[in-house]
């Protein structure tokens, strides 16, 4: 069974394959920006932000039916690389709602411009580091400064 295309179509995946040139843009052609890494990272946080669920879910699990999980998790996250993995699954909070904000503005229609991008990107990247660094000043002053 043989794909037929369009003529116009198929006049370019033909002048494509002679000039041995990809049929796509390749990330050779591209230079790296901003955008590219946000977004990226805005997949990472994502997937990041559901892993975490699963000790959560488990903490919770511990909490209602199982005394010596629940402990077992607890220890965990007050260790240092808990706190770690905590202050981190924070800022990819923060992260993915002030990237989850940007695309709504795309959505609506504005921030299209480059410079616009660019610096609503920045003031995502702000954002995120300002929330969790303040999160977590407040989590310490009311549990305590046990780092």
């Amino acid at each position: 069974m043989a794909v037929e295309f369009h003529p116009c179509v198929q006049g370019k995946l033909m002048s494509n394959i002679q000039d041995n040139r990809p049929l796509s843009p390749h990330l050779g052609i591209y230079s790296w920006l901003i955008s590219n890494t946000l977004s990226i990272l805005h997949r990472l946080t994502g997937f990041g932000l559901t892993l975490g669920l699963i000790p959560l879910a488990l903490w919770l699990w511990g909490a209602a039916y199982e005394p010596q999980l629940f402990d077992c998790i607890s220890q965990l996250a007050t260790s240092i690389p808990g706190k770690l993995f905590l202050f981190g699954w924070t800022w990819a909070f923060f992260y993915h709602l002030g990237n989850g904000i940007r695309h709504l503005n795309w959505d609506m229609g504005r921030g299209f411009s480059l410079p616009d991008m660019a610096a609503s990107g920045w003031i995502v990247i702000v954002f995120s580091f300002s929330m969790s660094i303040f999160t977590w000043t407040i989590i310490l002053q009311k549990v305590g400064f046990d780092v």
